[in-house]
């Protein structure tokens, strides 16, 4: 068995000392520091955050080693049976994914700071916790005399923690599966609120998988006193990091249900249901897929639809949270450059930042909309008999619970299967092609008694300049321009600081001083690098960013009526 061991001897350092202990049995041996994590595909390089590494032998005496590579170090282990690798990780960081350690906290994701071989990837993993006695612990580790335990080093990486003495629990129950929602942070909950919302939206999804995958989930929730929102899956609980805590059941409430019906569909689709690629996970390198689409974005739409459909949103905040899709996707001229499964591919590039202007597209914005699409295509080559939810049930039975990895092939076989007829058009057009989707998406809408409605974006700057920036103090950054818009005739530049309009000072006020001089010529002065520059737009009489909306038709046909309600229910 490995164990490890967390100590938090100087916790204003911020430095979490971990001691793990390995059986051995080669004549050197590679211990490995994850890359990456699941969730985020992307390389993280956590040994950067690691100091004082040493290897010892049973008898405390150290061993040589060197660095084989950035997060790897061979270690010369001949004549040895057991070694013992201490180390002290940094931890100043606290999302949803990361680790993190103060005075009245220990946060620790495994896969951010754990050590691992290879050899013994697949042994029970016992851990202990040197916290305060009166900390309680958030986790999915069976608890054992001496600590906790897991059954393998797999199960470890994929298993957060928290020790804590602000820790908030309740619980409940579905469909024999105990769900555990855990607050760390200032929060007030309104627990019966919460949970009568959180048993809705959880009965919901097992019925439509008929099983859950595991036998006990945890909701650890890290609230936060400033702006956050933030999720993270894992097989038996998520993470999720969401703020101002004065907000969390105010205005952020629909967020937090929002991201907590997404994380535990996750339990079955990517922790369960996962691309061959991924399958297993190396975290020693990157792990390529095409697959995003199918992982972020069908968990995006069901996440979404599911609380509609338990009755926890009602028509309108659904319709809202579907619009925010619609409204990213044409906002974003990245959708004529680079698929949906080429983005996917390239998250390990530059997935999680802006990056390159126009470049790319979203794997959970587009991946969103072609599930719906693909959801009503499949409704209506049947007869809106069945839909997504038998094409996901059937990935989970036939290759989840089967022990395969999921190629793109095998979804389209899955989809082609259930709807009955070809969907080569989908994958070749729209997935792993640039093909506008206003057509497809239209169509889908039209299906089921709904339209796509538009109208010139209410912000002067978006509609009538082709301009969108961010205010940063009285002033505004440039973030993105309409293509062959006036602000970018105008000369404008994406970074530009935008600190006046005709020569007044814009006081965080920017697009009420533009309608003011609508009939007037428009002069703004930006901070390009620190050179000061005035730039004119020129007077074109069209508009530019829309603002997307769907709604229901006037007069639906008995057949549109009908698929509508079977898709709902």
């Amino acid at each position: 068995m490995t164990k490890f061991t967390f100590s938090i001897e100087n916790p204003s350092q911020q430095y979490i000392h971990i001691s793990a202990e390995f059986k051995v049995s080669e004549e050197v041996t590679f211990i490995h520091l994850p890359s990456w994590r699941p969730g985020r595909y992307q390389l993280a390089n956590f040994a950067k955050n690691v100091r004082n590494f040493v290897v010892m032998d049973s008898n405390n005496q150290k061993l040589e080693f060197q660095k084989a590579n950035k997060d790897c170090w061979a270690v010369k282990t001949a004549g040895h049976s057991v070694i013992k690798v201490n180390y002290n990780y940094f931890a100043d960081t606290i999302n949803a994914g990361s680790s993190y350690l103060d005075a009245t906290q220990l946060y620790v994701n495994p896969v951010n700071c754990c050590v691992f071989m290879h050899e013994t990837f697949n042994y029970p993993v016992s851990i202990e916790l040197k916290v305060p006695s009166h900390w309680d612990v958030a986790s999915s580790m069976e608890r054992v005399e001496n600590g906790y335990q897991v059954e393998s080093m797999e199960e470890f990486m994929d298993t957060p923690f928290i020790a804590s003495e602000q820790l908030q629990h309740r619980e409940y129950e579905s469909k024999g599966t105990r769900f555990h929602v855990w607050f760390n942070g200032e929060v007030k909950p309104q627990w019966d609120r919460l949970l009568k919302d959180f048993q809705k939206f959880t009965d919901e999804q097992i019925k439509r998988f008929t099983e859950f995958p595991v036998k006990e989930y945890h909701f650890i929730n890290l609230i936060l006193p400033y702006k956050a929102y933030h999720g993270v899956e894992h097989q038996k609980s998520t993470v999720i990091s969401l703020g101002p805590s004065y907000e969390v059941f105010g205005e952020l409430y629909k967020e937090l249900l929002g991201v907590s019906s997404h994380e535990l569909y996750h339990t079955w689709n990517v922790k369960a249901i996962r691309p061959i690629e991924l399958f297993p996970y190396d975290f020693t390198k990157e792990n390529y897929s095409k697959l995003g689409y199918l992982c972020e974005g069908v968990t995006t739409y069901m996440g979404d639809l599911f609380l509609w459909k338990s009755g926890v949103f009602n028509e309108k905040q659904y319709f809202d949270e579907f619009t925010q899709q619609l409204q990213k996707h044409f906002d974003n001229f990245g959708r004529f450059n680079y698929s949906v499964a080429e983005s996917s591919f390239d998250t390990w590039l530059d997935g999680y930042e802006v990056g390159a202007p126009n470049r790319k597209v979203s794997i959970y914005t587009e991946g969103c909309l072609l599930a719906f699409v693909t959801d009503i295509e499949i409704r209506r080559a049947n007869d809106d008999k069945f839909g997504l939810d038998e094409v996901m049930k059937y990935l989970y039975f036939n290759y989840a619970l089967e022990g395969k990895g999921v190629s793109e092939k095998d979804y389209q076989a899955a989809i082609e299967n259930i709807a009955g007829c070809s969907f080569q058009w989908l994958f070749d057009d729209y997935i792993n092609g640039s093909k506008p989707f206003e057509s497809i998406i239209a169509n889908a809408l039209e299906h089921i008694g709904l339209e796509l409605d538009h109208e010139p974006s209410k912000l002067y700057s978006h509609g009538r300049l082709g301009l969108k920036a961010s205010p940063v103090g009285k002033d505004f950054i440039v973030q993105n321009m309409y293509q062959g818009g006036p602000a970018e005739i105008a000369g404008i530049m994406i970074g530009d600081r935008i600190v006046a309009v005709n020569g007044f000072a814009c006081d965080g006020e920017l697009d009420k001083w533009l309608a003011y001089f609508d009939d007037d010529a428009k002069t703004i002065t930006v901070n390009r690098a620190g050179n000061m520059l005035d730039l004119t737009f020129p007077e074109v009489n069209r508009n530019f960013y829309t603002d997307y909306s769907i709604k229901k038709i006037a007069d639906p046909t008995k057949r549109q009526q009908i698929a509508f309600d079977r898709w709902k229910k």
